[in-house]
């Protein structure tokens, strides 16, 4: 199994950089079921901040890159079972994937509630507003 970087899948999917997205997509065509691209939560996350901030793209297009991505058999997610419900609610707006990211992995550790300063965060269930000292 090999590690892919955030800028590899960005190449593949965006096609920015002719030869970039070229080696990207020779390398992901050489990855097989039995010998995987191995993409961590932290690649996936700032996969999805590098298409949202930089290119723009909405959560929906976001999502459904994702998905496709999840679907290849040559590809295996890192807490792939926390990320399929996270992107679905992050397509239906609200908290961002990270944020929707870390309260999973709260919930599988059995680490309740998930305290933050976070307002938005904090709409979600097993969350909780840390209220400052007045």
């Amino acid at each position: 199994m090999i590690a892919l970087d955030t800028n590899v899948l960005a190449r593949y999917l965006l096609e920015d950089d002719e030869q970039q997205a070229e080696a990207a997509r020779d390398l992901l065509s050489r990855l097989t079921p039995d010998q995987p691209g191995f993409i961590c939560r932290e690649v996936t996350i700032e996969l999805t901040w590098v298409l949202q901030r930089i290119y723009g793209f909405s959560r929906d297009l976001i999502a459904e890159a994702l998905e496709k991505l999840i679907a290849a058999k040559e590809l295996k997610f890192e807490a792939v079972d926390d990320l399929i419900p996270a992107i679905i609610h992050y397509r239906q707006g609200g908290a961002n994937l990270a944020d929707r990211m870390i309260v999973a992995a709260s919930k599988r550790r059995g680490a309740y509630p998930l305290y933050t300063f976070d307002q938005k965060l904090a709409r979600l269930e097993g969350v909780s507003l840390l209220e400052e000292p007045t």
